[in-house]
């Protein structure tokens, strides 16, 4: 028993390690706290078109152009048409807020825009305001119906090299697919860098602690993440290799830069400047002959990280959704939950259905566990006379300890085994609940009953009154009682106290992930229960 003891003591702090980093990395100054990089946002005026002194990408001053409209079923962009950047990019299902008027979230606010996202650069120079640009033709509005496409083609002259844009919008999802040609016009040979362009700010992440903006690229196949505002905004990121991908993101959305082919050997560049994240994705060296061309593919992804969408345009892309070291076992545990959601049509309901279904295949185990709890504690009375008896002398109570174990068929690991079996289980449903979009926005108990106060009307935040989070501490304290005290006094503090730092720790929890330890405690209370019955009759 006490060996178990240990072990949950040491879950409960690396438990407490995990879920307070953030909180202490805010202390120390290494991450803004996502709040604190709204209202300077909202403070902070609108970036000059003066380049910084050291900027990922030139400030957007637009060529003469028009504004080209491209409206599908999933979102609405507007691009100007002199160089072809996102000036908006609304998405037509996501809102910004739970407000039945609340606007749709832009996945390209202005102050985003100003920063010329999708935009070239070319030798060091932005295309869209050195550039010389024109569409094909006289480029109208396009409205996509399920199943469609529409392509736009842009021709323009940059650093006298002749281009030509060719961008691809599919009705049916977030990626734009772009292919760019390359010539050189002149009688000499010329080598060109190519870069393409992604920006957001943090007007899409909300002002909780699960849900901050970062830069993120994958490279071979592992996904890396700065979200450090000292380090974004001092010196900015770089990183090259076999890169599939690179963007700026929040928990539940996604501006990204996917190449072609990252055979090549790609450069992602990335900075915080005036709030706006920006990260551009560098091409190797190409070599142009004289009157020779040079096509490169590229696609660029605004949108929500929905998990069927990512995969379908590549496994590394899905990575963005961040699952953890139990991946596996997160996606296993989100089809679950989706299924049970296709039942029941509210992911609360969801959230408890498969916290049952987690409890029913770990009953066997948890009764093995409090069995052995049962025995240890029937035992507590003798191993308390033989510690006091042999107090002087470790080990010979050691030896006559290890002996009433052995007399009485106990095992005293058998307590923690279990616990650490399920581990992996609670981890991935932890990553997978705080990652899953669909709780974005998601209600379950809109109004607190009998009231007209909203209560739990999105699972991916915070319980506004703290009720579940407080019903919980109370649920691991009735647990705690249930259960043999340790028979260290200083372990019985801590343990003691282990309600209370659980109920702080949870407090601004996504509700989602309380409701699923509640109702997990509830479950292991009646199980509990139920054992300490069944275990009454049991003689040692």
């Amino acid at each position: 028993m006490q060996d178990s003891k240990n072990m949950i003591l040491a879950i409960a702090l690396c438990l407490a390690v995990l879920f307070g980093w953030g909180r202490f990395a805010e202390y120390m100054g290494w991450v803004a706290p996502p709040a604190q990089q709204a209202a300077q946002q909202q403070a902070a005026p609108q970036p000059a078109p003066v380049a910084d002194a050291r900027p990922v990408l030139p400030a957007f001053a637009p060529a003469p152009g028009q504004d080209v409209r491209v409206s599908t079923p999933l979102y609405d962009a507007v691009i100007h048409s002199g160089g072809g950047v996102l000036r908006s990019f609304s998405l037509r299902t996501y809102g910004a807020t739970l407000a039945g008027d609340a606007p749709r979230v832009n996945m390209v606010s202005p102050q985003a825009a100003s920063v010329a996202p999708l935009g070239l650069v070319v030798n060091g120079q932005p295309s869209w305001s050195t550039g010389k640009w024109a569409p094909e033709s006289d480029a109208g509005d396009f409205v996509l119906k399920p199943g469609g496409q529409a392509t736009l083609r842009l021709n323009g002259e940059v650093d006298n090299l002749r281009i030509e844009r060719e961008l691809v919008f599919s009705a049916d999802s977030y990626l734009i697919r772009e292919t760019v040609r390359l010539r050189n016009p002149g009688g000499q040979a010329r080598t060109v860098r190519l870069s393409y362009t992604a920006a957001a700010d943090a007007s899409n992440s909300t002002s909780d602690n699960y849900d901050g903006m970062r830069v993120a690229w994958d490279k071979d196949g592992s996904l890396a993440e700065e979200s450090s505002v000292k380090t974004l905004e001092s010196t900015g990121v770089q990183d090259s290799g076999r890169i599939y991908w690179a963007g700026v993101m929040s928990t539940y959305f996604l501006s990204a830069v996917v190449p072609g082919s990252p055979d090549g050997g790609m450069t992602v560049k990335a900075r915080l400047q005036q709030n706006v994240y920006r990260a551009a994705l560098e091409e190797p060296e190409i070599s142009l002959a004289p009157g020779t061309d040079k096509t490169c593919s590229v696609s660029y992804w605004f949108g929500p990280k929905e998990r069927t969408r990512l995969q379908s345009v590549s496994p590394e892309l899905a990575k963005s959704i961040d699952l953890g070291i139990f991946s596996l076992i997160a996606k296993g545990l989100l089809w679950l939950l989706q299924i049970f959601y296709s039942w029941a049509h509210n992911w609360g309901i969801a959230i408890i259905l498969l916290t049952v279904v987690i409890k029913a295949a770990f009953w066997p185990l948890t009764a093995k566990s409090y069995s052995s709890m049962e025995k240890m504690k029937k035992l507590q009375p003798m191993m308390t006379s033989l510690r006091e008896k042999y107090k002087d002398d470790k080990e010979r109570m050691n030896k006559e300890v290890m002996a009433l174990y052995k007399t009485y068929g106990v095992n005293p690991a058998s307590g923690c085994v279990p616990i650490l079996i399920q581990l992996p289980v609670f981890f991935g449903l932890y990553q997978a609940l705080l990652t899953a979009i669909e709780l974005r926005h998601a209600p379950f108990i809109v109004r607190l009953p009998f009231t007209d106060i909203v209560w739990l009307a999105d699972l991916s935040t915070k319980d506004p009154y703290y009720i579940t989070p407080v019903i919980m501490g109370l649920t691991m304290f009735l647990q705690q009682k249930m259960s043999p005290p340790p028979a260290d006094p200083i372990q019985q503090k801590v343990m003691m106290f282990l309600p209370l730092i659980f109920t702080v720790l949870f407090l601004n929890f996504p509700s989602g992930l309380v409701i699923y330890w509640l109702v997990n405690n509830i479950l292991s209370i009646a199980q509990q229960w139920l054992m300490i019955r069944k275990n009454s009759a049991v003689r040692v």
